[in-house]
């Protein structure tokens, strides 16, 4: 099993989301974060003044899943979130030791 944690542009989420349902992965954690990399921010215009906006709005997803569907899961994503563009994101591949799905108490790929 694998954990994929993929940070996109805020926007591409729908796409994403429907990319990976195509696939059959239908469970995700969404979670709003904000950082930047190599676009270190920017800056903006507000009441006339300007300021630095370090750190840019992101998502971050986060997905489990089999090890067997880890490159077509990587590739829906990568297809789905890219603009061509700075900033279009990464994604984070790790493994998992175990899943238990607390209701049911199954375990490893069942759980998912």
């Amino acid at each position: 099993m694998k954990l994929i944690t993929a940070i996109i542009k805020p926007f591409k989420l729908d796409d994403v989301r429907d990319a990976l349902h195509e696939i059959n992965i239908h469970g995700m954690t969404v979670t709003e974060v904000k950082g930047y990399g190599r676009q270190k921010g920017h800056t903006e215009m507000y009441r006339g003044a300007e300021y630095v906006v370090d750190f840019l709005p992101k998502l971050k997803i986060e997905i489990a899943v089999a090890s067997e569907i880890i490159d077509a899961a990587s590739e829906a994503i990568i297809n789905a979130a890219q603009t061509g563009k700075i900033g279009d994101g990464k994604i984070f591949i790790t493994n998992i030791e175990q899943t238990i799905r607390i209701r049911t108490e199954e375990t490893g790929v069942e759980a998912l």
